[in-house]
């Protein structure tokens, strides 16, 4: 096993990945999810009377504060300072699609940060939304894109 790349040593001690001689690069990742919903809720949102207000302006609050804290909710996270950040929303038919775009000059990669983020933006629709639907489905949350470091870029096909 190569120890390099992994969370135990040589001696099978649990640790964090030294990235102290990696090279500083922009760093850029893309994650998406969604979460489903009745037609009924999803004409409460097309009319902007969900029971909770404005779900979206919540729901992108909390998914960026989640990407600043992603060093704290997954083990063994190193701590970024994140440079940028985006949250988007894409209204589907059944569906509220939620992408998330991380971005930093650092060590090592944004992709858990861009998935922390568009996890908790989708918890966080759920919770908005649930005094109206209780039966949302959150699905298919996954690394879009990833750009940086050595091994350079990487396209969800």
């Amino acid at each position: 096993m190569n120890t390099a790349l992994s969370y135990w040593s040589e001696k099978g001690n649990l640790r964090m990945i030294d990235v102290t001689e990696k090279k500083i690069t922009k760093r850029v990742a893309r994650a998406v999810g969604k979460i489903l919903i009745k037609q009924k809720t999803m004409e409460l949102i097309k009319l902007k009377k969900t029971p909770k207000g404005d779900i979206f302006a919540v729901s992108k609050t909390a998914g960026i504060n989640a990407v600043k804290q992603t060093q704290f909710l997954i083990p063994l996270c190193h701590n970024l300072g994140i440079t940028h950040c985006e949250i988007d929303f894409k209204i589907r038919k059944n569906a509220v699609e939620v992408i998330t775009t991380v971005k930093t000059k650092s060590f090592t990669g944004v992709e858990m940060e861009a998935l922390t983020g568009t996890a908790v933006t989708l918890l966080t629709l759920y919770d908005m939304l649930k005094p109206a639907d209780k039966s949302m489905v959150i699905s298919e949350i996954m690394l879009l894109s990833k750009s940086g470091g050595e091994s350079g870029k990487w396209l969800r096909k």
